[in-house]
């Protein structure tokens, strides 16, 4: 589960999109171009939200539960921050404890989705926002965070439905942001630097985990090129 004290998130500070408006602004005076990117960016200045759909999902058949927003900030992934990484975590801890924890806002954590031992799916903040998980704020802002329910010293925890669920849900994920599935762009929280955590743990299956996203990948594929247009191939949604 993501760290408590996620301190280099919690800088709520004016980032990346400030100062791509700043520097819009600076040329609104001189360039059309700039005036028309202003009026396309509105939303990102301080203390201007971007619409959102209340309950909207990323992925199809997900139940929504919104995290408490002292555990996320707004983003507009992948515009403001390239996201090329999946993080595996575990709750170590039930379900329902973890939506609580990320309900909580003095939790100071939480993560986009959480994958249960029956294979159902929680999301919890939206892909486009930056989820308190890794515990790096690089991390954070480049990543997708998935929970899994259970413990890391209880390989019966990880059930098939679970492995199942998890790999379709990462491959959606992968086809959606363009991200390699390999062990380098789809990780562990044990291996984001700076971290104390230890899961997913030894009994994670790894190789069985990205066979199984390679082949959600495949079919996620094909039924993008049956349902693509003559001449076209279209543009991922939520919910794809």
């Amino acid at each position: 589960m993501g760290a408590k004290g996620a301190s280099e998130d919690g800088d709520r500070r004016i980032g990346r999109r400030a100062l791509i408006v700043g520097g819009l602004a600076a040329a609104a005076g001189t360039a059309a171009l700039a005036r028309d990117e202003l009026a396309r960016l509105w939303w990102r200045l301080p203390g201007i939200d971007k619409p959102r759909k209340p309950g909207e999902v990323d992925f199809a058949g997900a139940r929504w539960v919104a995290a408490s927003d002292a555990n996320w900030r707004g983003a507009d992934r992948p515009d403001d921050f390239h996201v090329d990484m999946v993080v595996v975590h575990v709750t170590q801890g039930s379900l329902d404890s973890a939506v609580k924890a990320f309900q909580n806002p003095g939790h100071k954590a939480a993560a986009h989705y959480i994958v249960g031992k029956d294979g159902r799916i929680t999301q919890m903040i939206r892909e486009l926002d930056v989820a308190y998980h890794a515990g790096n704020r690089d991390y954070n802002e480049r990543s997708i965070g998935i929970e899994h329910e259970g413990f890391v010293d209880r390989p019966e925890d990880f059930t098939d439905e679970m492995y199942a669920a998890s790999a379709r849900l990462t491959a959606r994920i992968c086809a959606r942001y363009g991200i390699p599935v390999d062990r380098k762009h789809i990780i562990g929280h044990v291996e984001v630097p700076g971290t104390d955590h230890t899961d997913p743990g030894p009994h994670w299956d790894w190789d069985r985990y990205l066979k199984l996203v390679r082949r959600a990948g495949t079919a996620v594929t094909e039924e993008k090129r049956s349902a693509a247009p003559a001449g076209g191939s279209g543009s991922p949604t939520p919910g794809s």
